[in-house]
């Protein structure tokens, strides 16, 4: 495992590398240890979960993460000594999976960042159902939409319309919604002609 500890009092970052070192799962982890969260370098290391522990986060290190959570997520566990109700937001936004406040203690450090972890699978899980869910919407509304073009076109019904895009999408091997996508394009370009243009 490769894990990022950023922390800029090197006597407390290395009170955290100690906590992980006491968990028998981590006693093998790569750590680096940087002053403060530069996004430049983060994938010059690839970190497989990073750690922040600061006295608040403030709001560069909060932006750097939401770009490094954007681009390639991974769990992030930070310990703050003091925070409010919008810097905790704001890091839960920025990807934080595991955000404690004046609890730091090295014998806690393994299973926090074992909830954080697991937390960050959860969200990401989530993450892809949602962004499925929302893929599949869009393909039924472009569907739907395609089935009304050839409904008015050829003077079908809503079964036949259907069952003619699904035969040209199983003939020609692509999904069914390129086949309604297309037949949508073709509709709007015949509709710009209808209109002159």
């Amino acid at each position: 495992m490769n894990v990022l500890i950023i922390d800029p009092d090197d006597a407390r970052a290395a009170l955290v590398a100690e906590g992980l070192r006491l968990d028998d799962g981590l006693q093998g982890a790569t750590i680096h240890v940087w002053p403060r969260f530069e996004l430049a370098r983060l994938s010059a290391i690839n970190p497989d979960m990073v750690i922040i522990a600061c006295e608040s986060p403030d709001r560069d290190t909060l932006d750097a993460l939401q770009i490094a959570h954007e681009h390639a997520p991974r769990p992030v566990a930070m310990f703050v000594d003091r925070s409010d109700a919008n810097t905790t937001a704001q890091a839960l936004e920025a990807g934080v999976a595991a955000y404690v406040v004046d609890g730091y203690a090295p014998n806690r450090v393994a299973s926090i960042l074992s909830v954080a972890a697991h937390r960050f699978n959860l969200m990401q899980t989530l993450r892809h159902d949602l962004s499925k869910a929302r893929a599949d919407l869009a393909a039924r509304k472009t569907i739907d939409r395609a089935k009304g073009v050839l409904m008015t076109s050829r003077g079908i019904g809503e079964e036949e319309a259907y069952r003619l895009m699904r035969k040209h999408a199983m003939d020609s091997g692509r999904p069914i919604a390129a086949i309604a996508e297309d037949i949508l394009a073709i509709s709007d370009l015949l509709k710009k002609r209808d209109d002159g243009c």
